[in-house]
């Protein structure tokens, strides 16, 4: 295994990472962004007011994108798997 195998299979990991962190960062950032908006027009300074929206938005992206998260990663998993001879030998 040479050091350009390493380093290639640690660059399709970390992109496979960002990847599936993008869809529940990303709802969160925006439903934050939205209340923070909110509570500026109306001067509710409530620091618990964000965080139940953006459990939802969470819970509501990963629902919305699991199945192409799964298969993003199972499609990564199964690619590795399948190289292991290359890498071995």
């Amino acid at each position: 295994m040479t050091p350009e195998m390493v380093i290639d299979v640690g660059k399709e990991a970390g992109e496979i990472i960002v990847l599936l962190s993008a869809p529940p960062l990303l709802a969160g950032l925006a439903v934050g962004l939205l209340v923070s908006l909110f509570q500026a027009a109306t001067q509710i300074q409530e620091m618990t007011l964000s965080f139940i929206p953006k459990l939802l938005a969470v819970g509501a992206a990963l629902v919305i994108a699991g199945h192409w998260m799964l298969s993003l990663l199972t499609g990564y998993v199964i690619r590795l798997y399948h190289s292991i001879p290359n890498l071995i030998g």
